[in-house]
């Protein structure tokens, strides 16, 4: 648009471009494709989700590994280089902050990722999405939570105890590291402190599960109920 000019329109329909470019790579179903290649529907099967590790508990190692692979690009590749796709869309004046653009791309990609339109906003947990985003915009916090993840795994043998604490460990990252000063309590601190409480609302049930006794361990005898 030419200098001067606002048009409202304009503006709301680059903030929905911006929304878009994150949640639609975000909800790509990957571990619901992976499963249908082997023939089985990863959502009827083991603990019914559709992320990375379901599919390694129920298609094996490649597949798994293959699968949070992807489910980290979609979070990663998004803040990287779509924030280039949609900058040209904002009216003159009115583009926001870079690390804003790649903030609200990668929430929303994490949202696809959880919620994806074409599963009935059905989707997994949103971990390994997380931490893509969580690894390309802040990689200090993103070493904070991989290293509190490493432990809590390695003591619980529970993925969902490690994915807990590493949510957990996400704002306190933002506001702890030197480096991370200029951030603490802004808008950085903010969105993560929202993605590790929604990573912990969708750890809900395995909560529930951990206090019965039924949660499965990544390797052991007890067995993941089906839902």
């Amino acid at each position: 648009m030419k200098q001067g000019h606002y048009s409202p329109r304009m503006e709301a329909f680059a903030w929905l471009a911006v929304v878009l470019v994150g949640y639609l790579p975000g909800s790509l179903p990957v571990g619901l494709l992976a499963g249908r290649f082997k023939g089985v529907d990863i959502r009827t099967v083991g603990s019914g989700n559709i992320g990375a590790t379901n599919v390694f508990r129920i298609l094996g190692k490649g597949m798994g590994v293959t699968v949070l692979i992807c489910d980290i690009i979609k979070g990663l590749l998004p803040c990287l280089f779509f924030p280039a796709f949609v900058v040209g869309l904002f009216p003159d004046g009115q583009l926001p902050e870079l690390k804003t653009l790649q903030l609200l791309i990668g929430v929303s990609a994490i949202l696809g990722h959880n919620y994806p339109c074409w599963l009935g906003f059905k989707g997994g947990k949103g971990i390994a999405t997380t931490a893509g985003v969580v690894g390309a915009l802040a990689p200090l916090p993103f070493g904070v939570c991989l290293i509190a993840w490493i432990i809590f795994f390695v003591v619980s043998r529970y993925v969902s105890v490690a994915s807990i604490a590493a949510a957990v460990a996400l704002p306190i990252g933002v506001v702890t590291l030197p480096s991370s000063a200029a951030n603490r309590f802004g808008l950085l601190f903010w969105m993560f402190l929202f993605l590790g409480a929604m990573a912990i609302w969708k750890h809900r049930k395995n909560i529930q599960r951990l206090m019965n006794g039924t949660e499965n361990r990544a390797w052991g005898s007890r067995k993941e109920p089906a839902k």
